[in-house]
């Protein structure tokens, strides 16, 4: 197995010792601002206000995941409208991501298929365009169902997420490419099981690379996010020898890594935006970014040290 994705398996697995988690959660709580732009919409819209003086755009993500309860789903919607009803009221470009199991997935398809409806109608009269993100590979053919039903409908404001890391993900866009969908390829943040992920970070590359030339050969609006050096500059390279227009796609990049690499594409006339998460529901993405890179993880250390 890839050193990498051992540690990111190890850190994913730490992540869900209760000790280690009360740990975090008390004493661990400035550290996450690294990563997160704070509790509340208020303070997460001063940081979309900076990033726009930057020309970074920002897809805003009120953090949470996982419901077990249909009230809990309202109090999400209802919080999602009152983000996109803000946004409406600013000159910035809309965009906010969203996680099915945040609104009842767990619970009931036909629940976030629902709430999904309310969240982009109001979502159209605000021309705010909503993500729906990817999460764990037992979650990923409920999504498609939701996603396909919402564009069934007449919801075209609204893309879907691929995970290089899933190798079902090549077949999964070749079946979506009817509906010309806007897709965002990811390398993907879950601990998976060998049986439907790749374990080699050369594997997981290289399908990135596939499935992100694909959807632009195919006309699709794409968004190309990963902080990965390596893959940002064969993307650049690609695109200008086929004429593909930086219009066609963006760069994204999560708040709070690689600002400079931000900067450096949006200079060069690139569309980049940065992924804003905030909320008190902060753990479980922390969780995953430290267990992106062992350097997050000595930050972490630090943080915790220091108090």
């Amino acid at each position: 197995m890839d050193l990498n994705l051992s540690y990111r398996s190890f850190v994913l697995a730490i992540a869900q010792n209760p000790s280690v988690k009360n740990l975090v959660l008390t004493r661990g709580k400035g550290l996450s601002r690294r990563f997160v732009a704070g509790d509340t919409l208020e303070e997460a819209l001063k940081v979309v206000e900076g990033l726009e003086r930057e020309r970074i755009h920002a897809i805003l993500d009120l953090l949470g995941e996982m419901v077990t309860s249909e009230e809990m789903a309202r109090g999400f919607q209802a919080e999602i409208v009152g983000l996109i009803r803000a946004l409406g009221a600013r000159p910035y470009p809309r965009y906010v991501s969203v996680k099915l199991t945040q609104l009842g997935l767990d619970l009931s398809e036909d629940l976030a298929f629902s709430l999904m409806q309310g969240i982009l109608q109001e979502a159209r009269q605000a021309d705010c365009f909503v993500r729906i993100d990817m999460e764990d590979s037992p979650r990923v053919d409920a999504t498609l169902r939701v996603y396909r039903r919402l564009r069934e409908e007449g919801y075209t404001h609204t893309g879907i997420v691929l995970q290089s890391y899933l190798k079902r993900s090549e077949k999964d866009l070749e079946a979506l490419l009817p509906l010309k969908p806007a897709v965002r390829i990811v390398k993907g943040a879950y601990k998976e099981p060998p049986e439907v992920a790749f374990q080699d970070k050369r594997l997981i590359d290289a399908q990135y690379l596939l499935l992100a030339k694909k959807a632009l050969e195919n006309g699709l609006p794409t968004a190309i996010a990963t902080h990965d050096p390596h893959l940002i500059a064969e993307m650049q390279r690609w695109t200008a020898e086929k004429g593909i227009s930086k219009e066609g796609f963006e760069f994204q990049l999560l708040y709070g890594v690689r600002r400079d690499e931000q900067r450096r594409l949006a200079a060069e006339g690139y569309t980049v935006r940065a992924y804003v998460p905030y909320g008190t529901d902060w753990y479980p993405y922390l969780s995953r970014r430290i267990a992106e890179r062992p350097e997050n993880l000595l930050f972490v250390a630090r943080s915790l040290v220091q108090g």
